[in-house]
């Protein structure tokens, strides 16, 4: 019976993270608040890195034609100086310097992160954060594209990213506020966004693979990891893919209203 009810807490907790990763409202807050309310223990370390490189299959599955895009383009540009490609080079150079905060900051101050800061009252302030940066920019409109970004933007939006190393503030949300009120469409400031998912999580994969190989649980969570490993791929896919369609209509003041309400929530009652 306990073996049965750890298949389904891991299963609903791979779910929960797959829906909460790709949209504004912080996937790792939200684990803590399901850890807090529901009682929802999660033992081991290998959990956490499996449902985000869960989520980082389905960001590279939907992303897959832009990737290839910028490995091709990029390629041809370093090759020939090929000035179509030019773009798409310089785009692959803002991912690499939007990558460079988050993963300074995340190995110089990770542990004090995690020992200080990842706590469910953490969380409901922050929450209360995200929401009013989204509310802030719930209106904006820019026009640069993919060709009009800088050094200045990646630099920018890459500390962005690494704010959200605090639990409850939402990593999609923080880099794509940051991209907008520099004045990114939509589109471009999404695409940004996930493609800058990419690199931070396959190097926090690489850092962590260590942990799957001391995890003292690991024979005995094997089947429940693998199944929330799958229910976070396909809960991320269908997020992500909800969560495209809701930036082209412009709702994330519906974001912002969530964590407006579920922020106090979680103060009062914790």
């Amino acid at each position: 019976m306990e073996n049965f009810y750890d298949l389904l807490k891991y299963i609903f907790l791979g779910l929960f993270q797959g829906i909460t990763e790709p949209i504004p409202v912080s996937s790792s807050g939200h684990l803590e608040i399901a850890e807090h309310f529901f009682g929802l223990e999660i033992r081991g370390m290998s959990f956490a890195l499996l449902v985000n490189t869960a989520s980082l299959f389905a960001v590279l599955l939907i992303y897959r034609k832009d990737i290839m895009r910028l490995i091709v383009n990029g390629l041809a540009y370093l090759k020939n100086k090929d000035p179509e490609a030019k773009s798409d080079f310089m785009f692959i150079v803002y991912l690499i310097v939007g990558t460079i905060p988050a993963g300074v900051i995340g190995i110089l101050f990770g542990d004090f992160i995690e020992d200080n800061l990842a706590s469910i009252k953490t969380v409901g302030f922050t929450l209360l954060v995200t929401g009013l940066a989204l509310w802030m920019i719930r209106n904006l409109r820019g026009r640069k594209t993919d060709g009009d970004l800088s050094i200045k933007d990646a630099i920018i939006v890459g500390l962005a990213q690494a704010v959200a190393l605090i639990p409850g503030i939402s990593r999609s949300g923080a880099t794509i506020v940051a991209a907008m009120a520099l004045g990114m469409k939509q589109e471009t400031a999404l695409r940004y966004s996930f493609l800058l998912y990419i690199p931070v999580s396959v190097g926090g994969m690489i850092l962590g693979f260590s942990d799957i190989l001391t995890d003292p649980y690991l024979d005995e969570l094997a089947v429940p990891y693998v199944f929330a490993f799958i229910a976070s791929l396909i809960a991320s896919y269908f997020s992500l893919k909800w969560f495209m369609n809701i930036m082209a209509r412009g709702n994330l003041k519906y974001f912002a209203i969530y964590c407006f309400v579920v922020g106090p929530l979680v103060l009062f009652f914790s």
